[in-house]
């Protein structure tokens, strides 16, 4: 009873309350996630289960338990966390080989991404993003010297698990944010002048090495080519945008749900909005993304505590980067990479583990400064 009561205690350094611009956009952009999930997936949801309500009510629950995560996260003194940044990075790459355990792991679409627990499936990869926050945070405020070799090692080791299930688009992500966090918490600019081209001659490489991403990447290039076949998907996406014109089409008139676009209510999610609310609607969500990002690093530049600032600062470096992709996919400014859009694409391990890291970055506003 005492460990527990020590666990939930914070001590503010300054601030008392929880800020609540974040809070409001993150209730804002789960709310409307539901919606527009909704929205989009009432064509699949009657195909696969003869129930338009499913898809939308399945990310309701997750949202309930995503919000409980949040709430209890958000009353747990973040500095507590550091303890558990060794055991929670050596859980996570056990659970990243587990994906590729025959009847514990579940296999879709060619790919090991999941585990089966019973009560409920688990997406490891997208776990693997607030714990390698956490851990690398916890590390990098210790201010050891000469890290840069072994920081390289455990990217490299996450990056590959990850890869090998296969999952660029979260790679990258991960990747990404290790680099923004390794880059704000003081390294070298030399380390970056190192590891550029290689990061670029890396993910090349993997791209023209695979016939699925090489497709993708053949498309993005020429969005003409193949267009039933591996470019469909991108056409779809900016045929909705296009139709969506200056104001859209309204909320719930959407043409392309009904199984022109593929990934309707994940991937695609954006160019749904796009269609219903047009360019205004598009760009204030890109607005309030952009608040979401800044919003978070704000609140990681008023904290003095080193560890809290760079936990803050990997939490808004992963949103600010997932939301790039996806936006920048869904708009032909960057290949396709099959990541959801945080908060509004449909799937429980997503939401329900950043709503836990909004949960944490709530908690560390109550110590700011």
């Amino acid at each position: 009873m005492k460990y527990l009561a020590k666990f939930f205690k914070y001590k503010p350094d300054g601030g008392t309350k929880s800020d609540r611009w974040l809070m409001g956009i993150i209730v804002v952009l789960a709310l409307f996630g539901v919606l527009m999930v909704y929205d989009s997936s009432v064509a699949i949801a009657i195909r696969d289960f003869g129930d338009q309500y499913y898809y939308a009510r399945e990310q309701l629950k997750w949202l309930l338990l995503g919000m409980i995560a949040l709430v209890t996260l958000s009353r747990v003194d973040y500095r507590l966390w550091r303890q558990f940044a060794l055991p929670s990075i050596l859980v996570t790459m056990a659970l990243l080989v587990a994906v590729f355990i025959p009847g514990f792991g579940v296999r879709a679409l060619g790919a090991h991404r999941w585990l089966n627990f019973g009560v409920f499936i688990l997406q490891p990869a997208e776990l693997a993003k607030l714990v390698l926050v956490l851990y690398l945070a916890a590390w990098f405020s210790a201010r050891e010297k000469d890290r840069f070799g072994a920081f390289l090692l455990l990217c490299g080791i996450i990056f590959g698990l990850v890869i090998i299930e296969p999952d660029l688009g979260t790679g990258i992500v991960i990747i990404c944010t290790a680099l923004i966090m390794y880059f704000l918490s003081g390294a070298p600019i030399r380390h970056f002048a190192f590891l550029l081209p290689i990061l670029i001659i890396g993910v090349t490489i993997l791209a023209v090495t695979s016939p699925y991403r090489f497709r993708r990447l053949t498309t993005f290039l020429d969005t003409k080519s193949d267009p039933l076949g591996a470019s469909y998907q991108i056409r779809q996406v900016l045929l909705s945008l296009g139709s969506g014109g200056l104001t859209g089409i309204g909320i719930g008139k959407s043409r392309q749900k009904y199984e022109y676009l593929p990934e309707s209510n994940t991937d695609s999610i954006f160019a749904i909005i796009g269609e219903e609310t047009g360019f205004v609607g598009a760009t204030l969500v890109v607005m309030v993304y952009a608040f979401f990002v800044w919003r978070i690093f704000w609140v990681g530049s008023q904290v003095a505590n080193s560890f809290g600032k760079l936990f803050a600062f990997g939490i808004g470096a992963w949103v600010g980067v997932q939301s790039i992709l996806n936006i920048g996919a869904m708009t032909a400014l960057l290949p396709l990479t099959g990541i959801p859009l945080p908060l509004l694409s449909y799937g429980g391990s997503s939401l329900v583990i950043l709503l836990a890291a909004s949960g944490i970055v709530l908690n560390i506003s109550k110590h700011r400064s």
